[in-house]
Parts: structure tokens; C-alpha cells; sequence
């Protein structure tokens, strides 16, 4: 087969123990997903889930014990940091049920969204989409996937960030409002899920500004840290 351009190489994460590495196809988000940062965004209460996406492309992959690089972006003067516990999909399905996610799970990594929140929040204001807010160039950061069997406890994992050596924000993943097995479950219903997936499955609360020459370093107990400097 042949292309009018040769086309963009597919973007892959390192995997912890292993040569091959993982190939991304989608990256889903879920907003809102813990009760604390849903009130520091205004809200209250158990929402439904929603999701937004975000381009393969934007993944920035780090490796083990490297220090990742990704630039201030353009048009935005309130970039903000939300560590996430990232879900790696190894087995597709549509209307799965919660009780039978973890057969679909691959791995899970340390993940940042981050949030161009001046742009995300006029967007909200005026009921258009986020896109521009959260959708931009290596706005989903990354570390190694560590296989299933060696994660550990995940779902009762401390998940943390710290900027240039402070406490941003630290939290659960026991206080996720929909837990993995619940957010694969509504996910599924809206799209067929499939090998390559990524989900971030939220931010706890103390979402906060970072700025050129910041260092973020994140985890989640049991999958390492994730350490990425603002260039």
C-alpha cells in the first residue's frame, strides 16, 4: 500500500519487564472522577461518567528513571497538572461488565492530563467543546506499563504529584467515584474498546498551575514515578 506522505510513526509506551512495547490506538479521559475534585471544580455528588478524548499523538512516553521533556504550550497562560491512574487495554469488547473488566486489562501506568484550564474553562462557559483545553500536543504524559500481574493492589493505590519537590496532590485510587470496573463498564457502552486503549481515570483534588522549568514528579504505590519537566 502506498500514502500521498509516509505516515506518522505509531506512538508506543515502554512496558515494565518486557522489549516489545505498547502500541497506543486511543486515549480516553474521564472527567471528574473524584469527589474532592469535583468540588474544587464546582460540582457535587455522583455524576454520571463522561469521557473526552484525546489524540494518540499527544502521548508523551518517559522511560524508567528518565526525566521527560514537554513545552509550555501556546495560547494559554493557566497550564494545570492532574496525575492519573492510567488503565492499558490488552483485550477489546463493547458492553462490558464491570465484573468482568479486569479480563480486558493489559497493565496500568502513571499518567498526567494536562489542562489548558483558561481554555477549558471559557469553552465551558460559552457550552462548546474542550478540545483546545485539553486535547493540545504532549498534553498526556506518560510512564512505563506495568503488567497486570505485577501491579499490585491498584484499585487501593496512593496516587500522588509532587512540583519541584512539594505536595500538589495526593489522594486514592479507592476514592475514585467510578471505580476501573465501573468506568470500563459505562466506556463500553459508548465505544467498542480495543487493544492499544488508554484510559485516565481521573484526577484526585489539588489540581494547580505549573510554569516553565517546573519538575512534576507523580505516582500511583506499586507502578514507579513519572517525573516530566516543563520546558
Amino acid at each position: 500500500m502506498s500514502y500521498v506522505f509516509n505516515p506518522e510513526a505509531v506512538t508506543s509506551v515502554p512496558v515494565v519487564g518486557r522489549a516489545e512495547r505498547f502500541p497506543v490506538r486511543r486515549v480516553y479521559c474521564v472527567g471528574r472522577n473524584y469527589e474532592e475534585h469535583a468540588k474544587e471544580m464546582g460540582f457535587t455528588g455522583r455524576e454520571p461518567p463522561f469521557f473526552f478524548l484525546k489524540p494518540a499523538n499527544a502521548v508523551v512516553p518517559v522511560e524508567a528513571g528518565a526525566t521527560g521533556s514537554i513545552a509550555y504550550p501556546p495560547l494559554t497562560k493557566n497550564l494545570h497538572h492532574e496525575i492519573e491512574l492510567v488503565v492499558a487495554i490488552g483485550t477489546g469488547g463493547k458492553n462490558i461488565l464491570a465484573a468482568d473488566a479486569h479480563k480486558h486489562i493489559f497493565g496500568y501506568a502513571v499518567g498526567l492530563d494536562m489542562t489548558r484550564r483558561d481554555l477549558q474553562n471559557e469553552m465551558k462557559k460559552q457550552g462548546r467543546p474542550w478540545s483546545i483545553g485539553k486535547a493540545f500536543d504532549q498534553s498526556a504524559p506518560i510512564g512505563p506499563i506495568t503488567p497486570v500481574a505485577a501491579a499490585g493492589d491498584v484499585a487501593n493505590a496512593e496516587i500522588y504529584v509532587q512540583v519541584n519537590g512539594a505536595d500538589r496532590q495526593r489522594s486514592n485510587v479507592a476514592k475514585l467515584i467510578w471505580n476501573i470496573g465501573e468506568t470500563i463498564e459505562h466506556l463500553s457502552a459508548a465505544w467498542e474498546l480495543q487493544p492499544g486503549d488508554l484510559i485516565y481515570t481521573g484526577t484526585p483534588e489539588g489540581v494547580a498551575a505549573v510554569v516553565a522549568g517546573d519538575t512534576l514528579v507523580g505516582g500511583v504505590g506499586g507502578l514507579g514515578t513519572l517525573t516530566v519537566k516543563i520546558a
